[in-house]
């Protein structure tokens, strides 16, 4: 569990995508809508590869798809070493993002083949509390690396990937001499169309849905939060950049004590408690011009968001337990709400100010309260 653990934090490493936006908007004087495409990018490629990796994992194994996936996300990490221009940035986060298609489609399942059905939800939000761990410490580490010595070296706040990249390659060591037994595979090789007909069962379609309202809200807090701050309260970035952090600390919490929350009650009962703390961040965040107000919604919905992940993931694979790579190849695809959340928010919030960007969240917020009703159990 230790390296596969390990992997989970490498997961992380894609949040860092929402400071590290605000850092290079800063830097290039990009424009709302021209930095939402940075995290929006990152998230595209969701799209286009997380059903296509639960085909490869039928055909080469789940482990080693997972460390296919963290190589080119430490690739990924490499690059902006070499320059910081706008192209530069992009060709990262896209490998960042495909890296990160890759880890999520084949990690969860792998933690399928190790743990109890009974315990699935449970360890697969505690991997999302260690993978919170490293969201947590991205902002941290950017405002270190921007204030501290490292400008010296040439780094500034790129210090971040580095340090990622470093600990990437030391998931890909243990992964690599740990030996884990997996499923035999039935021989039959899926086809996309197999993978996008299991859509049509309207569980798995609802869970799917569930997904993509879930990152939408995560990556649009990680990336607006701080803009909230800045026009609300009139905060530098790096004053306002702590609402990252302030956002992962509460949903390493949320993952932290949900792993406990989820062995003692149904994940129906969570999601809808879950559900009812996203909306009243809304709120806060939609009247709030008061840091105290402001914090609180940041808070709220750090906790809410933490678990909602895991509830909908294992409730779509133990739902089919027979197809569980490719559930999990469409389950990731809907991750691809971190591309289309970020790019009307970005717009919203042009025409309208950060107020826009909320009102976006609080959609999926909405859609979350009504999953809750169709969840089983």
């Amino acid at each position: 569990m230790i390296p596969v653990m390990l992997c989970f934090f490498s997961m992380g490493f894609v949040d860092l995508v929402g400071i590290a936006s605000n850092y290079v908007q800063k830097d290039l004087g990009l424009t709302h809508s021209e930095a939402g495409i940075m995290p929006s990018l990152v998230f595209f490629w969701f799209l286009i590869f997380s059903v296509p990796t639960g085909m490869l994992m039928n055909k080469i194994g789940r482990k080693k798809t997972v460390l296919l996936s963290i190589l080119v996300t430490v690739a990924s990490l490499i690059i902006p070493l070499f320059g910081n221009s706008y192209v530069v940035m992009l060709v990262a986060f896209s490998l960042l993002g495909i890296g990160n298609a890759l880890m999520q489609t084949s990690l969860n399942p792998l933690v399928a083949t190790i743990v109890s059905a009974d315990s699935l939800a449970s360890t697969l939000t505690f991997g999302q509390f260690v993978k919170a761990i490293a969201s947590f410490l991205a902002p941290y580490i950017a405002m270190w690396g921007s204030t501290a010595l490292i400008p010296t070296f040439g780094l500034d706040w790129r210090v971040l990937f580095p340090i990622y990249a470093i600990v990437g390659t030391l998931a890909v060591v243990a992964l690599g001499m740990t030996n884990i037994e997996e499923p035999k595979s039935s021989g039959k090789v899926s086809t996309i169309s197999d993978c996008f007909a299991l859509l049509g069962k309207p569980y798995i379609l609802l869970c799917f849905l569930g997904i993509m309202c879930h990152v939408g809200i995560d990556v649009g807090t990680n990336t607006y939060a701080p803009k909230i701050l800045m026009e609300r309260l009139g905060w530098s970035l790096e004053e306002a950049g702590f609402a990252t952090s302030l956002y992962f600390i509460f949903r390493t919490i949320g993952c932290f004590t949900g792993s406990g929350i989820l062995s003692k009650i149904s994940g129906k009962a969570f999601l809808g408690i879950s559900a009812a703390m996203i909306v009243a961040s809304m709120v806060c965040l939609s009247v709030g011009t008061t840091q105290m107000l402001l914090y609180i919604g940041i808070a709220l919905v750090g906790y809410g968001n933490s678990n909602v992940f895991s509830i909908c993931f294992s409730q779509a694979l133990l739902d089919d337990a027979k197809h569980q790579n490719e559930i999990s190849g469409l389950m990731i695809m809907g991750l691809f709400g971190g591309t289309l959340f970020p790019l009307a928010m970005g717009y919203a919030s042009e025409a309208i100010g950060t107020i826009g960007a909320v009102l976006i969240m609080a959609l999926g917020a909405l859609y979350l309260c009504f999953l809750t009703v169709k969840v089983k159990k």
